[in-house]
């Protein structure tokens, strides 16, 4: 109880203080969906911005020199997804790591028996439990450049935080009772839908490594929601709806006002 009281405390008093304008310069500069947010979106980017900011330790990796472009811009892209949740600050993330590319991770690969193959494979990006988030800058700094491609390593990552706020990723994030049964109805058809075509080989819309398991097919369809929203709800409408009620924002309202 203490600590939650000095916590929000402490945020009262970070909050109380004038937004940086160095950093609406990266925004306006860097985030093209901040441009096409309404004022009180904009606003609530801000608070939980500055709160992402201050209390992770960021860290840069392989000589990577953090500066106020690399962690603003990567807090706004987390941001976004609590515009519409209240309270909520990924409070089970403790540090931000940030490599200058992809990062290579040693990996076992079984064999027969107890032999296995020992290696190392390149990742853009991982999200732990009660662990760092792990992001790729060059990858991020492509996909804020390129938007509207329907992929975005920062939505992707944190979308598995989210998702393990009520413990592994499993595709299931905390939800109202209200949205429970639609969720696991809709989830899994679309899931069902997204292997059979990747079994197939089939062109897909949301991108086919969504069906590795239902984690990552939240993940995807996250990354979906907010950077290709006009064709997701064309192309998904109850997906979407489901999706839209969980994050509670309309970004096909951003994108529409992009033209």
């Amino acid at each position: 109880m203490l600590f939650r009281w000095l916590k929000q405390r402490r945020r009262h008093a970070l909050l109380a203080e004038p937004f940086p304008a160095p950093w609406l310069d990266i925004l306006h500069e860097r985030v093209v969906l901040y441009r096409f947010l309404e004022d009180e979106e904009q606003a609530r980017l801000h608070d939980a911005l500055r709160i992402l900011i201050a209390e992770k330790a960021w860290e840069g990796c392989k000589g990577l020199e953090l500066t106020d472009e690399i962690r603003v811009t990567i807090a706004a892209l987390a941001s976004i997804l609590l515009l519409g949740m209240r309270d909520s600050h990924y409070d089970n993330v403790v540090t931000i790591l940030v490599y200058p590319e992809a990062f290579r991770v040693p990996e076992q690969r079984p064999l027969t028996g107890d032999v296995a193959m020992h290696g190392e494979s390149e990742h853009l990006g991982e999200a732990h439990l009660h662990g760092p988030v792990i992001l790729s800058w060059a990858d991020i700094a492509e996909d804020v450049a390129k938007p509207g491609f329907g992929r975005n390593l920062v939505f992707h990552e944190f979308a598995h935080q989210l998702d393990m706020q009520n413990g592994e990723a499993d595709g299931v994030p905390l939800l109202p009772r209200s949205l429970r049964k639609r969720w696991q109805s809709v989830m899994a058809q679309e899931y069902q839908r997204l292997c059979k075509a990747a079994d197939r080989e089939r062109d897909t819309f949301l991108d086919p490594y969504g069906a590795t398991d239902e984690a990552e097919f939240f993940a995807v369809v996250t990354e979906a929601f907010f950077d290709q929203p006009l064709e997701f709800r064309a192309r998904h409408p109850k997906l979407y709806e489901l999706v839209r009620e969980y994050y509670q924002v309309e970004p096909a309202k951003w994108f529409e006002r992009m033209g």
